[in-house]
């Protein structure tokens, strides 16, 4: 096999990758409710971001909050399934505990967002609302 042969069975295992990757992505999507307002937040956020003219810094900011958000509950959903999975939907006590803390990872996630979100935000609507003061 020849170098060239090589280039074109990595990059159809790289294309191989990105479909199952997609795929991932639009299953959690599809079957977490938690993951769909996650998505619809961040959505409103980078409205917002637009609506604000956020400088440079200020949608790094923003844009790592989103994705950590959406990573994270990505996460969970993985350890949810894997514990389904291996305790046949049957409670387990630590697979209680594995799904709290997995839940708990998403809390601190949001909960930073929503700090950054404030950060962000609440002194440019603050300069709005002086305005009509």
């Amino acid at each position: 096999m020849d170098s060239k042969d090589k280039r074109t069975q990595k990059n159809k295992h790289f294309i191989t990758s990105l479909e199952f990757a997609l795929q991932g992505i639009r299953t959690v999507f599809k079957e977490e409710r938690n993951m769909r307002t996650h998505v619809f937040m961040g959505i409103i956020a980078i409205i917002m971001g637009f609506v604000f003219q956020l400088a440079i810094s200020e949608w790094l900011w923003l844009l790592l909050v989103i994705f950590l958000v959406l990573v994270i509950e990505i996460i969970n959903t993985v350890f949810e399934n894997v514990v389904d999975m291996v305790t046949d939907f049957h409670f387990h006590p630590i697979g209680k505990k594995i799904k709290d803390m997995a839940a708990g990872a998403v809390l601190l996630t949001t909960g930073f967002a929503v700090i950054v979100g404030l950060l962000l935000f609440v002194p440019k609507i603050w300069q709005i609302l002086k305005g009509f003061l």
